[in-house]
């Protein structure tokens, strides 16, 4: 495959006295290896429990003070290992909508029709590169709170990402402008179905209600993002040598001859109502990623016949793309193996209780703040919006009526706390997949983005202790 500026997975060519530094890099299969371990030793150690589960309204759903010691159930050796294929299993849907994916984008790339794009876009935006961090988050940011986006970033960061090294940042900043850019919207969620929304009916709560507060919220959020992005994409423009990922991304250059044929405007047309299908699709007919990923495989396809590729080579391009991507892909099952080893150990709804039972203990001002650490730590073992609804609102909701909370500020935390840490913690199969695309080590994400995870927090806890104030509502 020729050396275009698509080529994601990095040439580390990094001098000798780098390599002791690339030492320190943990490898996310080695880190999430470890957790499993930990998860597995803790189910020797924490009792085990259950609560009562019932359906509502096509959702399955705990019961409120019904949790219950059960028989222990600790997870031994072998299974610590069956726990990975079963976890595979489970993250199925997901593994393959990346494989599906990425194969599809290879096929694009093969056409040579993004690369004269790219080229393009970057000559047009000479020394105008900086205004296009914040348009493009603040598009990222509308998708992230009005429909959701999180899987759909995948899709763009195998776009934007090659667009920013073109325009003299990095990968880094290409993955920030789409992945944070989402995530900001979606933990601001002003009407995202899949976390406020779920929750809000778990909660009894008028759907949408208390918009206001979560407004303000989105724009202190999005003001925060783009600083942090747009201060970092400057220097590294200014000086190339201070990029996070130093040389890692040698080999990640394009032609300056390439040039935007006919067939290469053909192509981006098709391409283009890929997205105007896919936006159809998700609003109207409620797809989700088995919908979007045969959407994608039938794309590549059509893209192929439009730029003249033959099926050896349009298959030969879909395999080289699936290999990309294939890190990222793997890794969610692994990741899923954490959750495999709390289930069958029962230890999730353990968790749920006692940090429960801790948020009952503390004063009205603070057990906001308290709910909203609680939801950020249970996201590492439930990283899914709907899913941690689901399994935690039904006990915070009649919670916070006991200690002084309204019910809105209960969602608020569940929602700022399922939020965040998306954008960090290795359980996020989204976000590994993504950095898998744009040949960015999780550890060397982890490091860049630590200091804005620290901001957002702040940012929570003082619209956390604002909501409690005003008694957020309508209750």
């Amino acid at each position: 495959m020729p050396n275009t500026l698509l080529q994601f997975k990095p040439k580390n060519q990094s001098p000798p006295q780098d390599q002791e530094k690339n030492v320190r890099n943990i490898n996310a299969f080695v880190l999430i290896f470890f957790v499993i371990i930990i998860a597995a030793v803790l189910t020797y150690i924490v009792p085990a429990g259950e609560y009562d589960r019932v359906d509502k309204d096509g959702r399955t759903i705990v019961v409120p003070d019904s949790f219950h010691l059960t028989d222990s159930s600790p997870v031994g050796f072998f299974k610590i290992f069956t726990s990975i294929h079963t976890g595979m299993i489970q993250g199925a849907g997901i593994i393959f909508f990346v494989l599906m994916v990425g194969g599809s984008f290879g096929i694009l790339k093969a056409t040579g029709a993004l690369d004269a794009l790219i080229l393009t876009i970057s000559k047009k935006l000479a020394n105008r590169e900086l205004l296009l961090i914040p348009v493009l988050m603040l598009f990222f940011a509308a998708g992230g709170t009005l429909m959701g986006m999180a899987e759909e970033t995948i899709i763009y960061i195998a776009i934007i990402t090659p667009l920013a090294i073109a325009l003299g940042f990095d990968a880094m900043v290409g993955f920030a402008i789409v992945s944070l850019g989402a995530n900001i919207g979606f933990m601001s969620a002003i009407m995202n179905p899949f976390n406020v929304g779920v929750a809000q009916s778990i909660a009894e709560l008028p759907t949408f209600s208390g918009i206001g507060l979560r407004l303000a919220l989105l724009a202190t959020f999005y003001i925060a993002g783009v600083l942090f992005v747009y201060r970092y994409a400057k220097k590294v423009k200014a000086q190339p040598e201070l990029r996070f990922l130093g040389n890692f991304q040698k080999g990640n250059t394009i032609a300056s001859d390439v040039k935007l044929e006919t067939r290469h405007k053909w192509v981006l047309t098709v391409f283009l109502l890929n997205f105007v299908v896919l936006i159809t699709g998700v609003l109207k007919f409620g797809w989700y990623i088995t919908e979007i990923a045969g959407l994608f495989l039938l794309f590549g396809i059509l893209i192929g016949i439009i730029g003249k590729l033959n099926p050896n080579k349009m298959a030969d391009s879909f395999m080289d793309g699936a290999k990309e991507v294939i890190g990222g892909a793997l890794i969610i099952g692994f990741a899923q193996a954490i959750l495999v080893v709390f289930q069958d150990g029962k230890l999730m709804d353990s968790v749920l209780y006692y940090a429960s039972s801790l948020l009952s203990q503390l004063s009205p001002a603070l057990n906001a703040v308290g709910m909203f650490f609680v939801q950020l730590f249970l996201n590492f073992l439930v990283p899914s919006g709907s899913g941690q609804a689901a399994l935690t609102m039904p006990i915070m909701a009649p919670l916070s009526d006991l200690v002084g909370v309204t019910r809105q500020t209960a969602v608020l935390a569940f929602q700022l706390g399922d939020g965040i840490t998306n954008s960090i913690f290795p359980t996020a199969g989204v976000l590994i997949a993504g950095l898998a695309i744009a040949g960015i080590p999780f550890t060397k994400w982890f490091k860049w983005v630590l200091p804005f995870i620290f901001i957002e927090i702040g940012i929570s806890v003082v619209f956390l202790l604002i909501a409690q104030a005003i008694h957020y509502g309508p209750f």
